[in-house]
């Protein structure tokens, strides 16, 4: 079977059977666009990873609660989290979701939720529902750019992109997506904000172990910050608009899912390329590890380590930040066996120092992407996680975030 992939314009409503709206209601300054709508006119099926923090937000938990059901409708706004809210804040994210199911006709229980931005503030439903009705009114398939922006917090650009996968003689399929991101980036899940959807014809089962596959080398392969948010999710839905069958058993699956990691990585990883305050993405192959959640836990002590990110915002091949990273992240390992490369310049052999040419370091360092590449001579198993360096930028707009 031969088959490709093609990157195509229209982010999520690129798919076939997918509207979206993308309006301001009043929560952010400036008439930025705050709520975002995604309308499916036929029942979609949907899967979802969501954060693992303690404190969830009430619109993730009725987005839990609901998911199980076909969905029409996802609703987002940015701007406040309705987290830590307690009661009330349950009762206002239902509440949209009523508004949502009554505007366009359907139950509340086929409506998702989803919120971004400051904890512990109410949401104020009387401009939710006013931007509800806008966006009602100005929901289509061009909207799909509009509603890209209205999830954006201190992100400085919209997260959006679209691939259709082709067979050779006909058949295809489309998976598009949009994501917010910028700080408190950390994701543990299965703050951060994805949502995907693909035409193809795919079982509700398949669809979640699909999704979850790949939210772990790519959504849960990222930090910025080392902080996990109350309020992370990815969601995954189908429209069956069209788009292929496609069976655990098939031939297809597993193009499937190369074409869903795609996605999935494209948008990680501009959430990385836009942190707060970031000016270079640290891409970090962690080699020799004895599985994944070894690896992860040694790549996340090195990326969210304050003195190896401030290291490289400087441009210093300060390589004794990595080691003492590596040493306490927990995992147990032979100290006598890590190398270390920045680009191609081989910094620490077996766990010790070796001669460098400084020059060639710095210009590793100096890139927009810097490649650091670990050896852990642990197992056979190959990771790639993504980060950002911590710049003075990242203290200024965290400083005065609720301002």
């Amino acid at each position: 079977m031969k088959y490709w992939l093609e990157k195509i314009e229209g982010g999520i409503t690129a798919v076939p059977g997918v509207e979206a709206a993308g309006v301001h209601c009043g929560l952010k300054k400036n008439w930025e666009k705050d709520l975002s709508l995604l309308y499916c006119p036929k029942p979609a099926i949907a899967a979802g990873v969501f954060t693992s923090n303690r404190f969830k937000a009430p619109p993730l938990k009725v987005t839990e609660n609901h998911i199980e059901n076909p969905m029409r409708a996802i609703v987002i706004n940015s701007g406040n989290a309705n987290a830590c809210t307690g009661l009330r804040g349950e009762k206002d994210a239902l509440a949209t979701a009523g508004e949502v199911a009554a505007q366009l006709g359907l139950t509340k229980e086929e409506v998702l939720v989803a919120s971004t931005g400051v904890i512990g503030s109410f949401l104020p439903l009387e401009k939710i529902f006013s931007g509800i009705q806008k966006a009602v009114e100005t929901i289509s398939q061009q909207g799909g750019n509009d509603a890209a922006q209205a999830i954006m917090t201190t992100d400085t650009v919209s997260k959006q992109v679209a691939y259709r996968f082709q067979i050779e003689g006909g058949g295809s399929f489309i998976i598009g997506g949009m994501a917010k991101g910028s700080g408190m980036i950390c994701p543990d899940m299965a703050t951060m904000l994805s949502f995907l959807a693909t035409d193809a014809r795919i079982e509700k089962a398949s669809l979640q172990k699909a999704l979850q596959e790949c939210v772990k080398h790519s959504f849960n392969a990222i930090t910025v910050d080392g902080d996990t948010s109350t309020n992370d999710m990815v969601l995954l839905f189908s429209t069956d608009s069209g788009g292929l069958d496609i069976t655990e058993e098939s031939m297809l699956w597993e193009p499937f899912k190369e074409a869903l990691m795609q996605v999935c990585r494209e948008l990680a990883y501009m959430i990385v390329a836009d942190g707060e305050g970031t000016t270079k993405v640290l891409r970090l192959t962690l080699k020799g590890a004895l599985d994944y959640d070894t690896g992860r836990k040694l790549a996340y002590s090195v990326l969210n380590s304050p003195l190896v990110k401030t290291a490289f915002f400087g441009e210093d091949a300060n390589w004794g930040r990595i080691i003492t990273a590596l040493g306490y992240s927990g995992v147990d390992f032979d100290p006598e066996k890590v190398d270390i490369f920045l680009g191609h310049v081989q910094v620490a052999a077996k766990g010790e120092a070796v001669t460098f040419d400084e020059s060639e370091a710095k210009a590793a360092l100096m890139k927009a992407e810097v490649p650091i590449e670990i050896d852990m001579h642990m197992g056979m198993e190959e990771f790639t996680f993504w980060g950002s360096d911590l710049s003075h930028e990242y203290i200024s707009i965290n400083g005065a975030y609720r301002s």
